[in-house]
């Protein structure tokens, strides 16, 4: 299949398995998101999930973030990984946003970008999910099945990101990332799936692997 005709078949097939998009990340507010965000980094959801309840117990705000101590932080966050310098960097955001934003998430990429511990993907994915602005961040799930499924030759997620957002319409990029994400999750993995196992790869890629283009497995079942 050509990139344009896979992209829309992937489109659709997709929304048909994923019709609602929960944000996988448990959170409150912008501000809520942004903390989970960041804990994220290198670090699956469930175990963010797991860490966040006791953490906005005791700081759900940036104003009460501002005044924990990092150590404090760090001892609570420490199974997502990376606890000294995400907790350096959630105390400075929150610090930054009461001094610079009046206590409140940007809603620039430019701004939340400033922030510390707070890349393109990480704004990208707060524009998205808490502001509704089209934004399509990349995670290592969607920069392995873009290549897979011969969306983009992009040897990084900058131009990963480039390439999907040519292919596919901007009002869908919001909903289309996590799609793409919960079926790199359930049935596209690193290492269930060669390029020749799931429907969409058996679709996409059935000129590569001997099936007629087009010709799909047996129907897929949602996993619990």
């Amino acid at each position: 299949m050509l990139p344009s005709s896979s992209a829309a078949f992937i489109d659709r097939r997709l929304a048909e398995l994923y019709p609602q998009t929960p944000i996988p990340l448990v959170h409150r507010d912008p501000f809520t998101l942004l903390v989970a965000v960041v804990l994220s980094a290198q670090c699956t959801d469930k175990r963010v999930n797991q860490v966040t309840p006791a953490l906005f117990t005791l700081a759900a705000t940036p104003e009460a973030m501002a005044r924990v101590p990092v150590t404090e932080i760090a001892r609570i966050i420490r199974p997502c990984g990376l606890a000294p310098r995400k907790s350096a960097a959630l105390v400075g955001l929150a610090r930054l946003l009461v001094e610079q934003h009046a206590g409140e998430v940007p809603r620039t990429f430019a701004e939340l970008e400033a922030l510390p511990g707070v890349g393109h993907k990480t704004a990208s994915v707060v524009m998205a999910q808490a502001f509704g602005v089209p934004a399509f961040p990349v995670d290592t799930h969607i920069h392995r099945l873009a290549r897979r499924w011969g969306l983009s030759s992009g040897r990084n997620v900058v131009q990963t990101e480039a390439d999907l957002k040519k292919l596919f319409p901007r009002e869908h990029w919001n909903a289309l990332h996590l799609r793409i994400i919960f079926y790199g999750r359930e049935h596209c993995t690193a290492r269930g799936c060669d390029g020749t196992v799931c429907e969409i790869c058996r679709t996409v890629n059935g000129a590569a692997t001997g099936l007629p283009s087009g010709e799909k497995s047996s129907p897929i079942r949602r996993g619990r």
